[in-house]
């Protein structure tokens, strides 16, 4: 069943689409991670223009984002002081990542940005989950893994101006430390459409120290928010996100995720990290030899009326 996307510019399957919406919400419940990094570039490989691949599938990661924050704020897992600082932060990234979206475009370098940067990107993440995931398996198989200590970057933090007491997280940092991690997941939003989740847990837990229990549902907090930003200023700016698309995956996604939850509670935590880590590499490797590959067509010629 086929579809036109008016925005896009072309005709889509329907079932393929949500199917990809319904692929990614798999990996975000069985992973918990929002997927955004995967669907961009399934996007792309199913021909949908880069520049609205980004600025649509932002949407849907806010619209995915809401019951899990909700979920999370009722178990006390939420820190919504931490959460407004870093949506400051977020939506003003949002807006710089916005400006600098529309001015590749017009240079005519958003596209080649966007693969580039996706190549690096997967490329290095899923390099690091795969040689921490396979370290983890060898250690549960035989040895007993060493604890380490977390210090983390507590007092630095103490030691940047403007300190700032969150009795949730119960710790006491500087307000600049939330408002740049918030500032430059809010750019990644804005130029390549992912929710930003995998850079701001970890330096949430080990920058700002935050108890792991309320890292997450403060994560989303900010993505809902910083997300619904970047598709209002793309909307404005450079009018790339399709509603159509937006809402196709987005059902895709809320029947994907309930599959994902059951088949990740039958998988252990680290055939989990070298499963994802396996597919980031893939979808990087898959990206990296459509840069490289010539064109089928080197010129198009464009009759202008």
């Amino acid at each position: 069943m086929q579809l036109y996307l008016p925005i896009a510019e072309m005709s889509v399957n329907i079932f393929i689409i949500i199917g990809l919406g319904g692929l990614v919400g798999v990996l975000s419940g069985m992973f918990g991670v929002g997927g955004g990094f995967l669907l961009t570039p399934l996007l792309i490989f199913y021909g949908v223009p880069p520049a609205v691949a980004v600025a649509s599938q932002a949407n849907q990661i806010a619209g995915s984002s809401i019951a899990g924050a909700i979920g999370h704020a009722k178990q006390g897992g939420l820190d919504p002081k931490m959460g407004l600082i870093m949506t400051v932060g977020g939506v003003v990234g949002a807006g710089i990542g916005s400006w600098l979206f529309t001015a590749l475009k017009a240079l005519g370098q958003l596209d080649i940005t966007i693969g580039i940067s996706y190549v690096i990107f997967l490329g290095g993440v899923g390099t690091l989950m795969l040689v921490e995931g396979i370290s983890a398996m060898r250690d549960s198989s035989g040895r007993r893994r060493k604890r380490r200590k977390r210090t983390g970057r507590k007092g630095l933090m103490r030691r940047l101006p403007f300190p700032m007491y969150f009795p949730k997280s119960k710790v006491v940092i500087s307000a600049l430390a939330p408002l740049a991690i918030g500032a430059l997941v809010g750019i990644l939003v804005a130029v390549m459409g992912v929710g930003g989740g995998f850079l701001m847990v970890p330096a949430m837990i080990y920058l700002l120290g935050m108890p792991t229990q309320v890292v997450i549902g403060t994560s989303l907090m900010q993505i809902i928010f910083v997300t619904a930003a970047a598709t209002i200023f793309h909307a404005a700016s450079t009018q790339t996100v399709d509603a159509l698309l937006a809402l196709l995956l987005l059902v895709g996604a809320v029947v994907g995720t309930r599959i994902g939850i059951q088949i990740g509670r039958k998988l252990k935590a680290e055939q989990l990290r070298v499963l994802l880590a396996l597919i980031v590499l893939g979808v990087g490797i898959r990206l990296a030899v459509e840069l490289v590959q010539p064109p089928e067509r080197l010129y198009v010629v464009e009759q202008i009326s």
